[in-house]
C-alpha cells in the first residue's frame, strides 16, 4: 500500500479535514479552490491554473465582481424566502445558514466588505426590513411576489364586500324593528280611540233613556220616587260595568304592551341568531390582538406561557406574532395560540360569534361561567350590551 492511497490513516484524515468549512481568508473564489493552510494556499497562487484565472480577472474586473455580487445576493434571498419568509430574525443566524454550503460565493470576492454593509444595502434598496438592536442587526423579508401581493388584494377585496354585506344587513333588520315599533303604537292608539267612542256613546244612550215627568198628585209623587230609587240604582249599576270595562282596557293594554316587547325580543334574537350562523367560523386570529403563547415546543427559548401582538395573519389560521418582551417576531398557528382578558374598563375585540369584528368595553366577568359581559363602542350596534359572551370569543386589544 502507497503513502496516499485512498484507505491509509493521512488520506482518511485529509478527507476529514476537508469535510468541514475552513477558513473563508484561505479560500479563491476564482478557481474555487479551498485550502487548508497559508502554505497551500501560497502555492496554489502560484500554480498556473490560478494565474490564468486571474488574467481573465484583470481583463474587466468591475463585471466578475458584479457578477459575484448578484450572486450572493440572489442566494441568501432565496434563502431568507424559503426558511424565514414572514420572520424577523437575526442576520448572523441567516448568514450562518448561508456558508453551511461548502460552494457558497464567499463575501470576500463581494462589493460588500462585511456582512453589516450587506445588510444596510438590503434595508436601501427595500428588499429587506432592517433593525438595529444592541442584540446585533436584524432582518425581515419583504414579500415582493406579484401572486402574493394579488392574492392580498383579492383576499382584501372579499373581506371589504363581506363587511358590507353585513352592515346592509343589519341596517335592513334595524329598519323591521323601527317599523314593528311603529305599527305596535299605531294599533294601540287606535284602540284606544275606539274605546273612547264606545264610552262616549254608552254615556248618551245612558242620558237619552233616562225619562223625566212632571205629574200632579200623589200617585205622580210616589211614581216618581220608585222612578228616582229605580235610577239610582240603574247609575250604580252603569258605573260598576265602567269600572270593570276599565279593567278590562287596562288589562288590554297591558297585554298589547307584553305582545310588542315580545315580537321585539323575538325579532332581535332571530337576528343575533342568524349573525351567530353567519359570523362563526373556525379561524378567530384578528391584527392587533394580544395573544398568549401556549406551545410547549418553544418552552425552551423561553416564549411559553410569554403574550405577543399579532402583526399579520398568514392564512387565516397562523399569525406572525410580536413578542412584547423580546420584540422577537414569531409565526404560530392559532391551535397554539390563547385569547387575553383584560381589566375590566379595557378594550377587547370579538373574535367570533354574532358580532365578530366589533371593538366592545369590558364591564364585568363572570369566573363561574367562563363568560363575560361587554357594551359594543362602535359601528350600527353602538351602545348595545351583550350581557354573556364566552372567553373564547373575546380577545384584548393592544
Amino acid at each position: 500500500m502507497g503513502k496516499n492511497d485512498f484507505l491509509t490513516p493521512k488520506a482518511i484524515a485529509n478527507r476529514m479535514k476537508a469535510k468541514g468549512l475552513q477558513k473563508l481568508r484561505w479560500y479563491c473564489q476564482m478557481c474555487q479552490k479551498q485550502c487548508r493552510d497559508e502554505n497551500g494556499f501560497k502555492c496554489h497562487c502560484m500554480s498556473e491554473s490560478h494565474q490564468r484565472q486571474m488574467q481573465v480577472f484583470g481583463h474587466n474586473p468591475n463585471r466578475v465582481l458584479q457578477g459575484y455580487s448578484e450572486e450572493f445576493e440572489k442566494t441568501f434571498l432565496d434563502l431568507m424566502r424559503r426558511s424565514h419568509r414572514f420572520s424577523r430574525i437575526a442576520a448572523t443566524v441567516v448568514y450562518n445558514e448561508y456558508i453551511n454550503d461548502r460552494h457558497h460565493v464567499h463575501m470576500n470576492s463581494t462589493q460588500w466588505a462585511t456582512l453589516t454593509e450587506f445588510i444596510k444595502y438590503l434595508g436601501k434598496t427595500g428588499k429587506c426590513k432592517v433593525d438595529e438592536t444592541p442584540k446585533g442587526w436584524f432582518i425581515t423579508y419583504i414579500d415582493r411576489d406579484s401572486e402574493t401581493v394579488f392574492k392580498e388584494r383579492l383576499k382584501n377585496k372579499r373581506v371589504k364586500s363581506d363587511l358590507a354585506e353585513e352592515e346592509k344587513k343589519e341596517r335592513e333588520i334595524l329598519k323591521q324593528i323601527e317599523r314593528a315599533k311603529e305599527g305596535g303604537e299605531g294599533s294601540s292608539g287606535k284602540d284606544d280611540g275606539e274605546e273612547e267612542e264606545k264610552k262616549k256613546g254608552e254615556d248618551l244612550g245612558l242620558k237619552s233613556g233616562v225619562k223625566v215627568g212632571f205629574s200632579l198628585g200623589v200617585k205622580q209623587v210616589v211614581e216618581s220616587s220608585s222612578s228616582s230609587s229605580k235610577r239610582l240604582f240603574e247609575e250604580e249599576e252603569n258605573e260598576r260595568e265602567e269600572e270593570e270595562e276599565e279593567k278590562k282596557r287596562r288589562r288590554k293594554g297591558g297585554d298589547l304592551e307584553k305582545e310588542r316587547r315580545s315580537a321585539l325580543d323575538e325579532l332581535m334574537k332571530e337576528e343575533e341568531r342568524k349573525k351567530e350562523r353567519m359570523n362563526r367560523k373556525p379561524y378567530w386570529l384578528f391584527q392587533g390582538i394580544v395573544v398568549k403563547v401556549m406551545s410547549k415546543a418553544l418552552a425552551d427559548k423561553g416564549y411559553y406561557k410569554q403574550k405577543g401582538v399579532v402583526r399579520k395573519v398568514v392564512d387565516n389560521y397562523v399569525g406572525e406574532i410580536e413578542m412584547i418582551d423580546s420584540k422577537h417576531v414569531l409565526r404560530v398557528d392559532q391551535e397554539e395560540l390563547e385569547t387575553v382578558i383584560p381589566q375590566i374598563g379595557g378594550l377587547v375585540k370579538i373574535v367570533n360569534g354574532a358580532y365578530r369584528g366589533s371593538n366592545v368595553r369590558l364591564l364585568g366577568v363572570d369566573t363561574e361561567k367562563f363568560c363575560a359581559k361587554v357594551q359594543i363602542e362602535k359601528g350600527v350596534y353602538e351602545g348595545r350590551i351583550i350581557k354573556s359572551i364566552e372567553y373564547e370569543d373575546i380577545c384584548k386589544l393592544a
